[in-house]
């Protein structure tokens, strides 16, 4: 069955995601009139969608000017719309630095090294299973377990994160879920994680030596700190 817009953001926003290949996400993506009016549709309910072209998964998250309705609470800042708890919001944090800053550079490598001459065929083959590579859990625990309250508690919160979509368990090794390639906005939140602590905390694993940040870098200021502590505790939603 075909789907009119109004239809059709009724499943997405159900849904909460839907697989690219879904025909009526197809037609989201090349027909400009049919996504201008489900984009419409979204902003009424104070919400926007989520394409990346890199993702497999499309999916909602809050416009920005809506987030304090949903995040405020009159006494704190919540640090996610699903009741996650910050611990568990950190460890997204890692597992999406672990697990899809490495997936976008052999994404974009390969697109590079098929050309530009067919654009959706390298968008399709760099959304490919083969690109996107998972976490052994047992590594997980050896390296951030001390700092993750232990095997215990990283077992519930990633039962927490399987079960909300972000992430998928395959035989003790994390992999990537539909919602995980979006939760956090790459453009701004790779930076601070490649020239900030984690990313040095991320290169010491592997035994790189950390980068040495330039006087641009350390002179921060005071809002680009709060924006950076307020993506570490998960307020970018889906």
């Amino acid at each position: 069955m075909e789907l009119n817009p109004q239809q059709f953001t009724a499943r997405l926003i159900a849904s909460r995601y839907l697989p690219r290949e879904d025909s009526a996400v197809r037609k989201l993506l090349v027909d400009l009139g049919f996504r201008q009016e489900v984009e419409a549709n979204l902003a009424a309910c104070g919400l926007r969608l989520l394409d990346h072209p890199f993702a497999a998964y499309i999916a909602v998250a809050l416009l920005r000017e809506t987030e304090g309705a949903v995040f405020d609470d009159g006494e704190q800042w919540q640090a996610s719309n699903i009741a996650l708890p910050k611990d568990a919001v950190a460890l997204l944090v890692v597992l999406w630095a672990l697990i899809i800053l490495p997936k976008r550079e052999r994404q974009l490598g390969r697109e590079v090294e098929d050309g530009q001459g067919d654009m959706f065929g390298n968008i399709v083959k760099a959304v490919g299973d083969d690109v996107s590579r998972g976490i052994a859990e047992s590594v997980l625990l050896e390296d951030f377990g001390k700092l993750f309250g232990g095997k215990g508690r990283i077992s519930i919160n990633l039962g927490v994160l399987s079960r909300l979509g972000l992430i998928e368990r395959k035989n003790k090794v994390i992999c990537e879920g539909p919602l995980l390639d979006l939760v956090f906005d790459y453009a701004e939140m790779a930076p601070r994680i490649i020239h900030g602590a984690m990313g040095d905390l991320i290169r010491a694993q592997n035994g790189i030596a950390p980068l040495q940040e330039n006087d641009e870098n350390e002179e921060m200021n005071d809002d680009e700190t709060q924006q950076e502590d307020d993506l570490l505790e998960g307020n970018q939603d889906v």
